[in-house]
């Protein structure tokens, strides 16, 4: 029997749609990044490559990071989904991860930030106290052409108490070495690499 509805929960908020292609509904084809971003109006999670290679889209599902454009909302029934906009603590404030990102400025443009940081916090969630070779390992499926990753890695390692690390971080980025966190070439080459197109602006 095919499903009727589905219920999310995102940010805490349940949300119940009907399935089809009639106004209103959502159809089966349409991917969790979508409803998220149009029907929630929750941009703060990114679309970039659509095939899960770059890690824009990235949410938490049930506290585990994984791609939103990926996974079909029909199949999302019942899981609890978090994006960069319910890290905000409404009376504690940010993140600590926001604002250590804030605090090492980990981002230029900020277009991969969102999942960068949404990665990191499933990584954390998982490991309070990863090694910085286990933040290396988590963060190697985000990609940022603004190749900001030595401020991303200091950031995340502050966070996950390796002062160490984020000092041997910090004096690699000055040293201009070898990007510590393996960029896929072929994704320069993306259609969407040069923001040309129109369906994927920095909203």
């Amino acid at each position: 029997m095919k499903k009727q509805y589905v219920t999310l929960t995102v940010n805490g908020r349940e949300y119940r749609f009907s399935i089809g292609d009639g106004f209103g509904q959502v159809p089966p084809s349409e991917t969790l990044s979508q409803t998220l971003r149009k029907r929630l109006q929750l941009t703060g999670s990114k679309e970039s490559c659509s095939e899960g290679a770059c890690g824009c889209c990235t949410v938490l599902m049930d506290g585990k990071g994984v791609t939103s454009c990926m996974l079909l909302t029909v199949d999302c029934d019942g899981k609890d989904i978090v994006t960069i906009e319910g890290l905000e603590d409404p009376e504690k404030g940010l993140d600590p991860l926001q604002q250590a990102f804030i605090d090492e400025y980990a981002f230029q443009c900020g277009y991969c930030t969102p999942g960068i940081i949404m990665a990191a916090k499933a990584l954390l969630l998982e490991n309070p106290h990863p090694t910085g070779d286990e933040i290396k390992e988590a963060m190697s499926g985000n990609y940022c052409r603004c190749i900001s990753h030595y401020t991303v890695l200091r950031a995340i390692n502050r966070v996950a108490g390796n002062e160490e690390d984020h000092l041997a971080v910090m004096h690699r980025a000055n040293d201009d070495v070898e990007n510590p966190i393996p960029v896929r070439q072929e994704l320069f080459l993306s259609p969407y690499a040069n923001g040309t197109n129109s369906d994927h602006s920095l909203d």
